[in-house]
């Protein structure tokens, strides 16, 4: 029998933040193709759009108006998906019927005055407000007693549901702590109270020496494609001192994670010379008032692009029924993103 390859037999990876399990399988790159094929185009917007609703100056719902901001900006979203003033209720029958009232608010955070920039077009001390703004953000929703997590997140491209193009991300926070760092929190204690150690900084000390799936680095931080990806070309962005939160990070390390920030995104949107369609967000310590020397700071980037930028993947089918499965390995992902140039595609034409 040959010898097993990651490179060509299917395997599963297990994911030690979550518990879970993906289906790898790398002979699957060798199929023909003959799905839907959607026509993309890349966008050439003006720097001021006087029909956005997130531009300077321009009106949002109830007729408000934005100032005229000039880096960063952050109001509450006019339709929230949580609100704060709402009562206390919960319903149960029999242990198999269960609900309650969740407590929250919802708001959003302009990264720029500019509606044609995203975050890898624009410049590291720019995208270092934004880390700031979300430091900021993250103390005073979380200090609110009924808040005990704070989620930080951006969608990029509609195909990920992002309804307006200006560059802009989302803060919830809540009273619950949802499902996926909730995973995360449980695992990550696990780890902690055997080793004495954080998970993430013992993992990101053996792909520091390996740097098989290190796509960029600095003093601070660290983009890699996780040995567990689910997405074809989905990575972490990982402080390399263990911090729980936002609020414990230095101003150079601030500075740091938006240069790490910008970098993987000129990578992504130099993959297929695209504006790279993404979902991302920050995991960190929950805001319970609790200590969380377990947790350890990191961010999320799923994107859905495949082979092109018209050669999408979702879960469907057996990723569904039965656990996430992908094509491409993570070393072959991170390969590709460390082959391509570090200076973003358009200064290059």
């Amino acid at each position: 029998m040959d010898k097993f390859e990651f490179t060509e037999h299917s395997h599963r990876r297990y994911n030690p933040l979550t518990g879970d399990w993906v289906l790898v399988s790398p002979h699957r790159t060798k199929r023909p193709w003959q799905g839907k094929v959607e026509k993309h185009s890349q966008d050439e917007r003006p720097q001021h759009d006087p029909k956005c609703y997130l531009c300077p100056g321009n009106e949002r719902a109830g007729g408000i108006n934005n100032p005229d901001y000039k880096d960063v900006f952050v109001f509450q979203n006019d339709f929230s998906a949580l609100v704060p003033d709402i009562p206390e209720g919960k319903y149960e029958k029999k242990d198999l019927f269960r609900a309650e009232s969740e407590r929250g608010f919802c708001k959003v955070i302009c990264f720029s005055p500019r509606h044609d920039l995203t975050i890898p077009e624009m410049e590291v001390e720019d995208i270092k407000k934004v880390v700031d703004l979300w430091c900021s953000e993250y103390e005073a929703i979380g200090a609110l007693d009924y808040i005990n997590h704070v989620q930080i997140f951006e969608n990029k491209g509609d195909i990920m549901g992002c309804s307006n193009p200006h560059p802009h991300g989302q803060i919830w926070g809540q009273h619950s702590v949802p499902g996926e760092p909730a995973k995360e929190a449980k695992m990550q204690k696990a780890y902690f109270q055997t080793n004495g150690q954080t998970l993430l900084g013992d993992y990101v000390d053996e792909e520091l020496k390996s740097q098989e799936r290190i796509l960029v680095e600095n003093d601070h931080f660290v983009a890699l494609v996780p040995f567990w990806a689910t997405w074809p070309f989905e990575t972490m962005i990982v402080s390399k001192r263990p911090v729980q939160n936002l609020l414990q990070l230095t101003d150079d390390e601030r500075l740091a994670m938006a240069d790490v920030y910008k970098k993987l995104t000129v990578l992504y949107d130099n993959l297929f010379e695209v504006s790279f369609p993404y979902s991302a967000g920050i995991h960190q310590a929950p805001t319970d008032g609790e200590e969380h020397p377990e947790w350890h700071l990191h961010m999320h980037f799923y994107p859905p692009l495949l082979r092109s930028a018209t050669v999408k993947k979702f879960m469907v089918g057996y990723e569904m029924m039965g656990n996430p499965q992908r094509d491409i390995t993570a070393e072959q992902a991170a390969q590709r993103l460390k082959d391509l140039p570090k200076v973003h595609y358009k200064t290059l034409k």
